[in-house]
């Protein structure tokens, strides 16, 4: 068996016939063959190539606004067009998230679909490797039908235009898009498939285990509003992995926060692409009690960051453990977030008190002992809203407050209008607007004509 792989994709995996040969046919750094077990292996061990997501989105959410004019000027185009919820994004240029996107999705389908026919591993090193380039390819979709479709919503999502699903290393196919629906049981088949084949946790936490699947399939569940599910699949997760960080114990030093590689609390390793500095915004600010140590510990003030320094306060925390692993922006999914999963899950069946009991154990690792004061609800929507505060807090910088104002735009008591300003001009965002949906890049459209755009 002689199979290739293009290391050096440049996106090409997008293009359908009609446009795509002048892609596949440019230089093609980094050709070799693959053939044994391991050069799958390897590919998957490749962090550079996993690890990479996304970036826009979070610059379109509410966690940031841009009051200094030194920071918006150093803005580029792309990124003004997104924080501005601009009609057309991208122009004629790349789209970055949906070209680094669906590039590892190929390397995954290449992974998933060629490794069991390798040679000198044992079935159960191939049954592995294969499903953990699943658990990536769910996740790398969950990204996508979450920023270029529509909020999933059970009366629609059948019809409602998805993205485009590749399940195979080809580049030759038809790219008209899949329903919704159809991507979101995709991403349930690829994880529960996975599960049985992978290791209850890994030793890395760049390669998927199976309390990552369990993670990803709760949050794929919160996403669709199937909220007992969700809180079933968070607890799965944190069966295998609960690890939390005292902050108490980084005060006198900061910088001893634990870098991604060795966080107890990071169950499935995914980084911005790229190094965002994130403005942030006051009502994001207003969410903190003065003696949080997230706020002492993972923010500063603009002007710390030295290579983009500006007038207001910034995510702070990646700065902090730059270490061995660089500028990266943990965007993965983490033991907080299970817990905070499985909390809404309790407080939406009217369970309010044991789901805030499940905030009062996280927030205990958040205050000095003598700051902590315990959170109560009289009721299960009092329960509710502290739920998602929380979740504005302790997933600050994780790249998902995006996806949540989508999903909790869909109920009155949570949704909002969201208004910016950017060099002197106002911007507003209604709730469940069209611009909450991301527009698919023009270039893609001009060589694929049978991929629908998104409604502006």
């Amino acid at each position: 068996m002689k199979k290739l792989i293009y290391i050096a994709l440049a996106g090409a995996a997008l293009f359908g016939s009609t446009g795509c040969r002048k892609y596949v046919e440019i230089d093609q750094v980094g050709k070799r063959t693959l053939h044994y077990t391991s050069d799958y292996q390897n590919i998957l061990n490749n962090i550079d190539a996993v690890e990479q997501s996304y970036y826009y989105s979070t610059l379109a959410s509410d966690e940031m606004s841009v009051y200094d004019d030194m920071y918006a000027n150093a803005m580029s185009d792309q990124e003004k067009s997104v924080y501005r919820w601009a009609a057309d994004l991208f122009g004629d240029t790349n789209d970055t998230d949906w070209d680094a996107l669906y590039k590892s999705i190929f390397m995954f389908n290449q992974v998933a679909d060629e490794v069991m026919d390798s040679d000198g591993g044992t079935d159960k090193q191939k049954r592995s490797i294969r499903a953990a380039a699943q658990v990536h390819r769910a996740y790398a979709y969950w990204v996508l039908v979450n920023t270029y479709a529509k909020q999933y919503d059970a009366t629609t999502a059948a019809t409602d235009p998805g993205v485009p699903m590749l399940l195979q290393p080809v580049f030759f196919v038809n790219l008209k898009r899949a329903t919704v629906e159809q991507v979101y049981t995709q991403i349930k088949k690829d994880l529960t498939e996975a599960i049985a084949d992978l290791p209850a946790t890994s030793q890395f936490n760049t390669f998927p285990s199976q309390a990552a699947a369990f993670a990803v399939l709760a949050r794929t569940c919160l996403q669709m509003g199937a909220y007992a599910d969700a809180g079933r699949f968070a607890d799965s997760a944190l069966l295998r992995k609960n690890g939390l960080l005292d902050l108490n114990d980084h005060i006198s030093d900061p910088f001893t926060l634990p870098a991604r590689f060795n966080d107890p609390e990071l169950i499935f390793s995914k980084s911005l692409n790229g190094v965002g500095v994130l403005a942030l915004s006051q009502e994001t600010i207003d969410l903190f009690d003065a003696n949080d140590l997230r706020y002492e510990l993972f923010t500063a003030d603009g002007q710390e960051v030295f290579f983009r320094p500006f007038n207001g306060r910034t995510y702070f925390r990646y700065l902090r453990t730059f270490g061995t692993t660089g500028y990266v922006l943990q965007i993965g999914l983490n033991v907080p977030e299970m817990m905070l999963i499985k909390a809404e899950s309790l407080a939406r069946a009217n369970n309010g008190g044991d789901a805030v009991d499940i905030l009062n154990t996280l927030r205990q690792k958040r205050f000095r002992a003598a700051d902590y004061v315990a959170l109560s609800a009289t009721t299960a929507d009092e329960a509710l809203d502290l739920v998602i505060e929380e979740r504005r807090r302790e997933l600050l910088g994780g790249g998902i407050r995006w996806f949540d104002q989508k999903r909790l735009n869909k109920e009155p008591h949570f949704a909002k209008t969201v208004t910016r300003q950017l060099l002197g001009e106002t911007y507003t965002l209604a709730p469940n607007s069209n611009r909450y949906v991301f527009p698919i890049g023009s270039k893609y459209i001009l060589l694929n004509p049978e991929i629908e755009q998104n409604p502006r």
